[in-house]
């Protein structure tokens, strides 16, 4: 497998991603023809090969079809393997992470919940909760306390002064959250799992309301201000609600539950809140909200209570999709037509670790 390749490996806008709704709708024909174009260019092995990207995202996709084999599996392997090791570098020099190192689209956590679909047990897979479950652990860089999944860069990589903790499902600690809290739930422990997961927790009920926290905000005694900004999947409080219900559920917290419960029904009553979603996609639209908000009303003993707001975002949806330019999953018409369509069979929402 070559380590460089065309944008078509893309998950999130490439032909994969379209071959994703043809397998969730059973045209395996036209998924055949999506898959062909995605792989034309070879299929990336190297450091850049991801859940999102590549060798991994191939898996994924492949497996919703129940077509992964022994070879794919292995090439995946391979990159998990190369990823924690240089994971285990970094934390030997006592350097933070960069997010790209973590996070769900480029990092262990996307490749987590990769190992998490598989049907038997990957060994891999206990090695990166171990992982995850490390960034719990504070770090102190010159003289000062830090979580462990601080980044000195901000949310962009850009330089920022005193770095930033990123709080999304996409970039941010919400990710990890939601890996070691569906892991949990299957049945897959490891030490320090429940704990981190108390940690994490802990950090989006204060900061959870923010995309990502500065080194000022840190310092403060007072808790951040809610802001009233876009309730997407991939950064918002939509987002994070519905990886904070996940949680509550590993943690079997019926209060803690209610809150995350309680703050997606809240969003979306709040006009000021909704009108600063401007399209139909799934990261960070239409589709991603009703996406999550059927998920957290399949998890709640009152699901009816989402009903209303269900109603609304498959309206909106409906109405925007055809607005959408791109052809992908993630920001494009096949992503936003697989939340309309509403089914899951394939589980392909397991991408975005909303199940």
């Amino acid at each position: 497998m070559k380590a460089t390749v065309p944008r078509t490996q893309d998950l999130s806008e490439g032909a994969l991603g379209v071959a994703l709704l043809h397998i969730e709708r059973g045209d395996l024909k036209s998924a055949r023809c999506s898959l062909a174009r995605a792989v034309a260019g070879g299929v990336s092995a190297g450091g850049n090969a991801s859940l999102f990207h590549g060798a991994p995202a191939l898996e994924f996709v492949l497996s919703r079809a129940g077509r992964a084999d022994r070879h794919v599996r292995g090439v995946v392997d391979r990159v998990v393997a190369a990823r924690l090791a240089a994971a285990r570098r970094r934390h030997t020099c006592g350097a933070l992470p960069h997010l790209a190192e973590f996070d769900l689209i480029r990092g262990l956590t996307g490749l987590g919940a990769l190992l998490l679909t598989r049907d038997s047990a990957s060994p891999l897979l206990e090695e990166v909760l171990d992982y995850l479950v490390s960034l719990c652990r504070p770090v102190r860089i010159q003289g000062r306390e830090l979580p462990g999944w601080w980044s000195d860069a901000g949310p962009a990589g850009e330089e920022m002064s005193g770095g930033h903790g990123n709080n999304g499902v996409a970039h941010g600690i919400a990710g990890p959250l939601a890996v070691l809290s569906l892991a949990a739930r299957r049945g897959v422990q490891v030490s320090g799992q429940h704990d981190a997961i108390e940690v994490f927790t802990r950090w989006l009920d204060r900061y959870g309301c923010c995309y990502w926290i500065t080194r000022d905000q840190l310092s403060d005694s007072e808790r951040p201000k809610r802001q009233v900004a876009r309730p997407s999947w991939c950064y918002g409080e939509l987002g994070t609600a519905r990886t904070r219900q996940l949680a509550a559920i590993a943690l079997n917290d019926p209060a803690r539950r209610l809150a995350a419960e309680d703050t997606v029904a809240s969003v979306l009553t709040d006009p000021a809140c909704v009108s600063r979603i401007t399209d139909a996609s799934l990261c960070h639209g239409w589709a991603g909200l009703l996406t999550v908000v059927r998920a957290v009303a399949d998890d709640s003993p009152d699901p009816g209570r989402y009903t209303p707001q269900i109603e609304d975002l498959t309206n909106r949806l409906a109405a925007d999709l055809d607005r959408l330019s791109k052809p992908g999953f993630m920001e494009g018409r096949a992503g936003a037509q697989l939340a309309l369509d509403g089914t899951n069979t394939t589980g392909w929402t397991r991408a975005l670790l909303i199940t």
